[in-house]
């Protein structure tokens, strides 16, 4: 596995490259956001861990770039800010994860690993889902409700993938958890429930249903 480490801040930078070298990845660091996007739009990362204040070009518009340019390779972004709107632009640029400093080690580990694991398990499937008249397409990240486009923030369409993903079972919302926020989150766990009513609202209301006590299974009838 290949990772790119794009952060100024040297220091982190050789360090965290240290650590994940001894995890056994290959790592390249870059410390500019200009020379991070050139870096990554080569194709060759599996991960970019991506500092969002960068000399050059901010991580979030490296983000957008890359997504705009159609690269899907997972993006852990990293930053000194905290708080929801900060979160919310990460994750609208199409990040699929974000993670505040000072952050523990261990905790970026376990997001590198979990970001892997979920790409992985998407290696070699069909990366459109058709459900009655939802059409989920993972690799464009478009999703259709009949001949509508339905826009999705980064999230939301997160906790729709993975219902997809597991459509006509059963998934929990510790599942949910898990693979969209990563075991490591810490915050309400009720967030699952706020963007459920959202899916619900911007495509149907009875296409995502509560399995009370259990989670919710995405209906696979018309």
């Amino acid at each position: 596995m290949r990772l790119l480490i794009v952060e100024d801040e040297k220091r982190l930078a050789l360090s965290l490259a240290r650590g994940l070298t001894a995890e056994g990845y290959a790592v390249d660091v870059v410390h500019d956001g200009r020379e991070g996007l050139h870096q990554a739009s080569e194709g060759t990362y599996d991960l970019v861990i991506l500092d969002i204040m960068l000399p050059g070009l901010n991580g979030y518009r490296v983000c957008a770039a890359l997504r705009a340019a159609g690269h899907d390779v997972p993006i852990l972004m990293l930053t000194a800010k905290d708080g929801e709107y900060d979160e919310a632009e990460g994750l609208d640029t199409g990040a699929d994860d974000y993670l505040t400093k000072p952050f523990s080690y261990v905790v970026l580990v376990a997001r590198v690993k979990a970001l892997l694991r979920r790409r992985g398990q998407g290696a070699g499937a069909s990366p459109v889902h058709v459900h009655g008249d939802l059409k989920v397409d993972t690799a464009a990240r478009r999703v259709f409700l009949g001949e509508d486009e339905i826009a999705l923030t980064a999230k939301e369409f997160s906790v729709l993938e993975h219902l997809v993903l597991r459509a006509g079972e059963v998934v929990s919302k510790s599942e949910i958890l898990e693979q969209v926020w990563d075991f490591a989150y810490d915050g309400d766990p009720n967030i699952v429930e706020v963007y459920v009513s959202t899916l619900r609202r911007k495509l149907r209301a009875g296409l995502i249903r509560t399995v009370r006590g259990a989670g919710y299974r995405l209906e696979t009838s018309p």
